[in-house]
C-alpha cells in the first residue's frame, strides 16, 4: 500500500481485523488468505460479470480451475494492402487470407477470404468461404458472399462507401449444432478510415480482428495495481474478476496489534471509512511490490551519534564524580 489505507480480513470467528502486509495466497477451497489463514475483504463479480464496488464487501474467492463460457463471434475485420501492380488473371491478381471465427459452442472456424483483380482499373472481387465439412456439406468448401470492392485514385476503399461500413452475411447448418451465426465484416474503423488499401506493393495481411472467445480454463490470478484482481484464461484473455476493499483510519495508532502482522480496532479508534484504493484519501494498492521501511536511516543514524555522544559525556561524568569521591576519602585520611 502506498499511502494510508488497511487491507480488511476476517477471521475464523467472524471478527475484523486489519493488516497492511499483502502476502496473500490461495486457500483450498479458493479464498484468498493470509497466511496465518485470515480471509481477504473485497468485491467479486457477479452472476452478469461485472463487478460492483457500491455493495457490501465479502470474503474473496477465486473461481481457480472453471470453465469461462464462450462468447461468439458476431464482427472481424482485416487490415491489409492489395497491390495496385496485380494483373487479371496473372498469380498475383489473386489474394487469399483467413480469419478463425467462434460459434456459440466454442468451436472454431476458419473464414477464406479470396481477392480476385478484375480488368477495371481500382477493382478487385472478393469470396468469403467456409470448409464444407463445417455446415454438414459433401463440396470441399461453401461460399458466404460475394461482392465487388473498389479503390479511387488515391488507393483508398471507395466502394462499398463508409456509410456501409460492413458486409453483413450468415453461416447457417453448423454440422456441430451450434446456432446460426450472423456477422459483420468490417471495412472501415468506427472512425471511418478505410481498412483496405490498393497501392503499389505486394498484397499482404497486416492485422486481423474478430470479438469471439473460445472458451478457456482459469489458469492463474494475481493481484494487480488499484487492487484489481486478475484472472487469466489458457486462450491468454485476462479479465478483472474483483477488487480489494482498503479501510482508511483517522487515528491508526490507535489500533491494537493481534500479531501476525494483524491489527484490531480498540474504543478509542474511529469508524473505518471502506472503499476502493487510491479513492478517498486512500492509498494506492501495487501488485508483486513490497511495502519500504518508513525509517529514515540518516536520521537514526544522526540520532545514534548523538546518543553515543551522549553516553560518552555522562560516562566521564561518573568517572569524575568518582575521583571527586576517592579523593575526598583520602582527605579524610
Amino acid at each position: 500500500i502506498q499511502g494510508d489505507g488497511f487491507f480488511i480480513l476476517k477471521d475464523n470467528h467472524g471478527a475484523t481485523l486489519y493488516t497492511r502486509a499483502g502476502n496473500f495466497q490461495v486457500d483450498v477451497s479458493g479464498y484468498l488468505v493470509t497466511p496465518s489463514g485470515e480471509r481477504v475483504q473485497g468485491w467479486m463479480e457477479g452472476a452478469d460479470g461485472t463487478v460492483n464496488t457500491n455493495t457490501a464487501i465479502g470474503d474473496i474467492r477465486i473461481p481457480v480451475g472453471t470453465l469461462k463460457t464462450p462468447i461468439a463471434t458476431t464482427e472481424f475485420s482485416l487490415d491489409l494492402n492489395l497491390d495496385a501492380g496485380a494483373v487479371a488473371g496473372q498469380p498475383d491478381g489473386t489474394f487469399s487470407t483467413s480469419v478463425e471465427v467462434v460459434d456459440s459452442l466454442g468451436a472454431s472456424h476458419i473464414l477464406t477470404v479470396t481477392f480476385t483483380k478484375t480488368a477495371n482499373a481500382g477493382e478487385w472481387d472478393y469470396e468469403i468461404t467456409i470448409a464444407g465439412a463445417d455446415v454438414g456439406s459433401s463440396n470441399a468448401t461453401e461460399q458466404l458472399a460475394t461482392g465487388t470492392i473498389t479503390f479511387d485514385s488515391n488507393g483508398q476503399l471507395s466502394s462499398p462507401a463508409s456509410s456501409s461500413p460492413a458486409v453483413n452475411f450468415d453461416i447457417t447448418g453448423l454440422a456441430n449444432g451450434a446456432a446460426d451465426m450472423k456477422l459483420d465484416w468490417y471495412l472501415y474503423t468506427s472512425a471511418g478510415a478505410p481498412r483496405l488499401t490498393q497501392y503499389r506493393h505486394a498484397s499482404a495481411l497486416s492485422a486481423v480482428e474478430q470479438n469471439g472467445i473460445a472458451p478457456a480454463s482459469l489458469i492463474r490470478v494475481a493481484v494487480g495495481d488499484g487492487g484489481r484482481i486478475l484472472a487469466q484464461y489458457s486462450n491468454g484473455h485476462q479479465r478483472v474478476v474483483g477488487y480489494l476493499a482498503l479501510a482508511s483510519i483517522r487515528n491508526p495508532d490507535s489500533l491494537i496489534a493481534v500479531g501476525n502482522n494483524n491489527f484490531q480496532t480498540s474504543a478509542r479508534t474511529a469508524l473505518p471509512a471502506v472503499g476502493l484504493p487510491d479513492t478517498g484519501g486512500r492509498g494506492k494498492v501495487s501488485g508483486g511490490a513490497l511495502e519500504s521501511s518508513t525509517v529514515d536511516i540518516a536520521k537514526e543514524f544522526t540520532n545514534l551519534i548523538v546518543y553515543q555522544r551522549g553516553y560518552q559525556v555522562n560516562s566521564r561524568v561518573v568517572v569524575a564524580a568518582d575521583e571527586l569521591s576517592q579523593e575526598t576519602i583520602n582527605l579524610k585520611r
